[in-house]
């Protein structure tokens, strides 16, 4: 890993670091937030929460928006973010539109030319970002995940999909049921291919019904979320939970937006929900 930066924050760091992906097969840069406990000289190892960030965001929007790190110190979790694509592989058309290709990459594993080599940000995410972070940082095995809209989506599919690997899961106005919305479609489509029944292993509207680990579903969403008709589809999602007996706590917030305005407002109540659940 190649440091590239690093700031102290509420007497912890945030950094961003460099490194060569195996699984996407191009360079990658994250970001990492460590609390007071895991800095200093004798730096205790601490749990990891793992933020998937949305649509056209790179890993800086959250470490500088939402506003976590205050309570991440309090609590002494370090977060993660990863970026929300492969970078500079030089695809036809990938810096053609907004949700698809660079900074989107939608958290699944593209199975379509010329993708399928680098657009795999599920195992990117699930795996080998996890494993070089506990190799090279003062973090435990303890993991939670959570993100917004596209990430949000990512979240709630790498938790269905991996029963025992994380603690808890979260998501701020996730894409709740993307084989059904416009951005999914065209996501699933280009990656995956035509045929919609290999879509619905990324729904997680569609994991909950086999869901072999039942985890607290806590989704937030603002009413007045430009996307939420078109696009999120959260009412999907709770109407599965109900159906399969899956635990959901989805709160709708009247006047808010998709905005990061939105996520700073309600940051603290998924910081403590990922501490209760990781022991802090």
């Amino acid at each position: 890993m190649e440091l590239l930066s690093t700031n102290v924050c509420f007497e912890g760091e945030h950094r961003r670091y460099r490194h060569t992906s195996a699984t996407l097969e191009c360079d990658m840069e994250f970001a990492v937030y460590l609390p007071p406990v895991a800095v200093g000289s004798r730096p205790g190892k601490v749990p990891v929460l793992y933020w998937l960030s949305g649509l056209t965001c790179t890993d800086q929007n959250f470490m500088q928006k939402a506003g976590a790190l205050k309570r991440a110190a309090q609590l002494g979790m370090a977060i993660v973010c990863p970026d929300t694509s492969p970078r500079g592989v030089n695809l036809p058309g990938e810096d053609d539109s907004y949700d698809f290709g660079s900074g989107a990459g939608f958290y699944i594993n593209a199975t379509e030319q010329p993708w399928a080599p680098h657009y795999r940000m599920y195992d990117y995410v699930v795996k080998e970002l996890p494993q070089l972070i506990e190799d090279e940082l003062p973090v435990s095995d303890k993991r939670s995940i959570s993100g917004h809209s596209m990430g949000g989506h990512g979240a709630l599919i790498c938790a269905l999909k991996n029963p025992g690997r994380y603690a808890s899961v979260s998501a701020f106005a996730p894409i709740a049921n993307p084989t059904e919305c416009p951005w999914g479609q065209k996501a699933f489509k280009g990656y995956l291919g035509d045929n919609p029944r290999s879509w619905e292993e990324w729904d997680a509207t569609l994991l909950i019904p086999t869901a072999r680990e039942r985890l607290p579903l806590l989704v937030d969403q603002g009413t007045a979320d430009e996307f939420l008709d078109s696009q999120l589809n959260p009412d999907a999602l709770a109407d599965a939970c109900e159906k399969f007996h899956h635990h959901i706590n989805l709160r709708m917030h009247r006047g808010y937006d998709h905005s990061y305005f939105f996520i700073a407002s309600f940051i603290d109540d998924h910081l403590d929900h990922h501490a209760k659940a990781l022991g802090l």
